[in-house]
C-alpha cells in the first residue's frame, strides 16, 4: 500500500513519558473488479499465415469482448509475439517447421456475475488462451480508512491500559506513522449462483478479500 502518512511530533514536556503503540486493524470486501488476459495462438508453416490466421481469430474474439458491454478503457493489447518452431534431431542443426503467432489482451470486468458467462463467450468464438482471473475491491481507500479507524481506536485502548497501569493518563497523541498494510488474497466461496447442469457455465466466486492497516502511534502520558 503506497500510502504513508506521519505527523511529526511536537515538543514534549519534560514530565510528560512517551509510549509508543503498535497497532494493526483488518477489513474485508467483496471483490467487485476482476482482470482477465485472454487471446489466441495460431500455428501455420509460413510467418504471414500463422500471422493472418491469428488476426481474423482476434479480431472474433475482440468483437466478442466488446459486446460483452467491456469499455474500451478496460481493454489493452498486452502482447503480441510471433515466433518459429523447430525440429530436434541429433547431430543436425534445428530446422524451422512452421510458425506460432500469439496476440493477448488484458480485460477489466466490472460486472463479476458476468464474467463466466464472458469468459464462455470469448472461448466460442476463438480464444484459446484464458489466464486468470484476478479480483481487487475497487473502492480500496473507502475500506483502508475503516481499517485505520479502527487501529486508532485499538491503540488508543492500549495506551489507555498502560496508562491505568502506570497510575497515569493518555495526554495526547505526539505522532502517527503508517506502516504497509496489505490486500489479502481472496478467501475462497461458494459458487455466486446455482446454474441449470445442461446450460452450465464457467463458475466463479469471488470471495472475500482482507486489506489491512499498521500504524506506530506514539502517546504522552503524564500524571
Amino acid at each position: 500500500m503506497p500510502t504513508h502518512a506521519q505527523t511529526l511530533p511536537a515538543a514534549v514536556s519534560t514530565d510528560g513519558t512517551l509510549l509508543s503503540v503498535s497497532a494493526q486493524a483488518e477489513t474485508t470486501r467483496v471483490p467487485d473488479i476482476a482482470h482477465l488476459s485472454t487471446g489466441v495462438v495460431t500455428q501455420a508453416a509460413d510467418a504471414n499465415a500463422a500471422m493472418r490466421a491469428n488476426a481474423a481469430q482476434m479480431t472474433r474474439v475482440v468483437d466478442a469482448i466488446r459486446k460483452a458491454g467491456i469499455a474500451e478503457r478496460d481493454i489493452r493489447s498486452s502482447g503480441v509475439n510471433l515466433h518459429p518452431q523447430y525440429r530436434y534431431a541429433d547431430n543436425q542443426p534445428p530446422t524451422i517447421t512452421g510458425y506460432e503467432a500469439r496476440n493477448t489482451v488484458d480485460i477489466t470486468v466490472r460486472k463479476i456475475g458476468e464474467l463466466g458467462g464472458i469468459m464462455d463467450a470469448l472461448v466460442a468464438v476463438g480464444a484459446n488462451q484464458i489466464n486468470g482471473p484476478s479480483f481487487e475491491v475497487d473502492d480500496k481507500e473507502g475500506a483502508y480508512d475503516e481499517a485505520r479507524r479502527a487501529a486508532i481506536e485499538k491503540a488508543r485502548a492500549r495506551a489507555q491500559m498502560y496508562a491505568q497501569t502506570l497510575g497515569m493518563e493518555v495526554r495526547r497523541i505526539v505522532s502517527i506513522s503508517e506502516g504497509n498494510g496489505g490486500f489479502g488474497p481472496p478467501v475462497p466461496m461458494m459458487a455466486m449462483a446455482r446454474m441449470d447442469k445442461a446450460e452450465a457455465g464457467t463458475p466463479i466466486a469471488p470471495g472475500e478479500s482482507t486489506l489491512s492497516v499498521n500504524l506506530d502511534v506514539v502517546f504522552e502520558l503524564g500524571r
